[in-house]
C-alpha cells in the first residue's frame, strides 16, 4: 500500500513539475514580447539539446544540426507574437524545427552512405573499448536506418523515441491527427 502511493505521490509530483515548467515557458514569452532579451534567453538554454538533437536526428550531420538549431531559435523569436499559449512551448519550437529540417531535406541532393559521418558517440558508460566499439556501431546503424526513412516518418519516430512526446503531441508538431501518427 505505501509503495502505490508513494508511486501516486511521485506522479503528482511529475505532473506538477511539468504543468510548472509549461508555466514558466509561458512567462518567458510574455516576458520576450514584453522586450525581455534575457527571458528568450532562458528559453533558449532550456530547449538547445532538445531542438539540436531533433536536428540532428533529422539531417545527420552535426554542422547542419547546428544550423537548423540556430535557425530555428531565430525564426521562434520572430514568430514569438503567433505561439499559443493553450499549447505547449516546446510543441511549438519542435515544430518549427522539424518544418525547417524538412524543408532542408527535400532541396538536399541526396547523399551517398559513404559520405554520412557516424555521430559521436555520447555519454558512455564504460571506458571498455570492445563496448565502446559496439556502441558506436549500434548507434551508427540507428542513423543509417533513420536515414533511409522518408523525412515525415524519420520525424515522427525521432519525436515519439528520442524526445518522448505523447501521440497527441506530435500531432500538434506533424498536423497529422492522432490516428495518422
Amino acid at each position: 500500500m505505501k509503495a502505490e502511493a508513494h508511486a501516486v505521490t511521485q506522479s503528482a509530483n511529475q505532473r506538477l513539475s511539468a504543468k510548472e515548467k509549461d508555466v514558466n515557458d509561458t512567462i518567458w514569452v510574455q516576458q520576450t514580447l514584453a522586450g525581455d532579451r534575457d527571458a528568450f534567453a532562458n528559453l533558449v538554454e532550456k530547449y538547445k539539446t532538445a531542438v539540436y538533437n531533433l536536428a540532428y536526428r533529422m539531417l545527420g550531420r552535426p554542422t547542419e544540426a547546428e544550423d537548423a538549431a540556430q535557425e530555428t531559435f531565430l525564426r521562434a523569436y520572430t514568430k514569438l507574437g503567433s505561439y499559443k499559449p493553450e499549447h505547449k512551448f516546446s510543441s511549438w519550437l519542435l515544430a518549427i524545427t522539424a518544418h525547417l529540417c524538412i524543408d532542408h531535406l527535400r532541396r538536399e541532393q541526396p547523399l551517398l552512405l559513404e559520405e554520412v559521418q557516424p555521430y559521436q558517440v555520447w555519454g558512455r558508460q564504460s571506458e571498455d573499448p570492445e563496448a565502446i566499439l559496439l556502441a558506436a556501431e549500434r548507434e551508427e546503424a540507428v542513423q543509417r536506418l533513420l536515414e533511409a526513412l522518408p523525412a515525415h516518418y524519420r520525424l515522427v519516430v525521432v519525436l515519439r523515441y528520442w524526445h518522448d512526446l505523447s501521440y497527441r503531441e506530435i500531432a500538434q508538431v506533424t498536423r497529422l491527427s492522432e490516428g495518422a501518427v
